[in-house]
């Protein structure tokens, strides 16, 4: 066993705060950790690829204390047994969770939602309104939950790749009457415009290299202006038929 008050007197923190992460680093097999002591900052979470979140989001002190305090125990943590204290974990007998998954790094709970990751077996399991729908998480290390309001699932979660939007992991498991539906083509417009020609433009008389009345060049350079500055024509469209007209003069 490390000596846990010469880690904690290091770092500046009670060694029950030092035990504390060690047990939410063993819970996520050194990886990850998900935690809540006051000591750190409250409630955060830390991952190895480098996302570290506390309460106490404005103290950049306290946050590099943390990522030093899990960079020392992560490896002590995969040699110590996860214990599944404070984070809403259920039993083994009783795991809402599909079998073979085993125990979760980090699990939680929010409003009428619940979930639980499992980074050795690359899963994400989430149940709501009672239903189980399980997710592949590739190469995700799950680290941060959060409250998302206007969503099919009221949790949002982060990895050390940013935002994980759940609509792009893969379903492997999910009640069938449950499954997602086949994406459906987006129905044609009812109408759509007709693309934007200068030959609208163009004077009904024939063209003429000469001889053309210089307020009407004028004027339809203007108009051609106006529709540029509106953003219909590109200024190459712009520019071309700007040339064609006062060559006309």
């Amino acid at each position: 066993m490390p000596d846990l008050d010469a880690i904690a007197a290091r770092h500046g923190v009670s060694p029950d705060a030092v035990r504390h992460l060690l047990d939410a680093l063993a819970r996520g097999h050194g990886q990850m950790a998900q935690f809540n002591h006051p000591d750190l900052g409250g409630m955060g979470q830390w991952s190895a690829g480098g996302m570290t979140m506390i309460g106490d989001m404005f103290n950049a002190g306290l946050k590099a204390r943390v990522v030093a305090l899990c960079d020392e125990l992560a490896p002590l943590s995969t040699a110590m047994p996860a214990q599944s204290q404070g984070f809403g974990w259920t039993g083994s007998g009783g795991a809402w969770w599909p079998e073979g998954l085993g125990q979760p790094a980090t699990s939680g709970s929010q409003n009428d939602a619940r979930y639980a990751f499992f980074p050795q077996a690359r899963r994400l399991a989430i149940e709501s309104n009672g239903r189980v729908t399980v997710y592949d998480t590739g190469d995700h290390q799950i680290g941060g939950v959060s409250q998302q309001q206007g969503s099919s699932y009221s949790l949002s979660f982060t990895s050390q790749f940013g935002p994980v939007r759940l609509e792009e992991l893969p379903v492997v498991g999910a009640p069938a009457q449950e499954a997602s539906p086949a994406p459906q083509a987006a129905p044609a417009p009812a109408f759509a415009p007709e693309p934007f020609s200068t030959e609208s433009f163009t004077p009904s008389q024939p063209s003429q290299t000469s001889g053309v009345p210089s307020g009407d060049v004028f004027g339809m350079i203007e108009r051609l202006s106006e529709l540029h500055r509106k953003g219909v024509l590109t200024e190459a469209e712009f520019a071309a038929k700007k040339t064609e007209l006062l060559a006309r003069l």
